[in-house]
């Protein structure tokens, strides 16, 4: 990781609209679906238990992340469990934090700040597993979750309003593997 980034807290709703940008550079959305996760963002802001990190340099925001304890009543796990019960996998959503959202302008991928960023984010959820999802193909992001020690539980899972396919995956805490920070 580069040694002039710094991996550190920050006010998720105050800096929402900053946190989006990277994202819709990192992957690709619309203004329209910034729109929406802006206020899918704001709602999670205040959710208990959110942990909001920035991978910062010289102040800006290069990359974020952020999660919280699953909760089976909201929305994401509400659409994921089926998958997972057909699996026999839905105990993973108990007792596990989920990574929301990880994202790392395209520039400053490859230098280890995904790894930070999910490594201190389960660091401090103090929860004894992970849970997440992500596009079901052979991605930089898969490699990484895969080389922490994150396992499928479930693929593929279709969201409303998406067409691509995503796996959920798991991973025992701590993570495995060469967490950067």
């Amino acid at each position: 990781m580069d040694d002039d980034v710094t991996i550190e807290p920050i006010d998720l709703a105050a800096r929402a609209d900053e946190a989006l940008a990277v994202q819709a550079l990192a992957f690709g959305l619309t203004d329209e679906e910034i729109a929406v996760r802006l206020q899918i963002v704001a709602r999670h802001a205040g959710q208990p238990g959110v942990i909001a990190l920035g991978a910062l340099h010289g102040g800006q925001l290069v990359g974020f992340g952020y999660g919280m304890p699953n909760d089976r009543s909201q929305w994401w796990s509400t659409v994921i469990e089926p998958y997972l019960r057909a699996r026999g996998t839905d105990g993973w959503l108990d007792g596990s934090f989920s990574v929301t959202e990880l994202h790392v302008l395209p520039a400053w991928q490859g230098r280890g700040l995904g790894s930070a960023l999910i490594g201190e984010l389960c660091r401090r959820s103090g929860l004894p597993r992970s849970i997440l999802s992500a596009i079901d193909a052979e991605t930089p992001a898969r490699r990484l979750y895969r080389s922490l020690g994150y396992v499928d539980l479930a693929r593929p899972v279709l969201f409303p309003n998406t067409e691509r396919p995503y796996a959920v995956m798991g991973a025992q805490l701590p993570l495995r593997g060469r967490v950067v920070g």
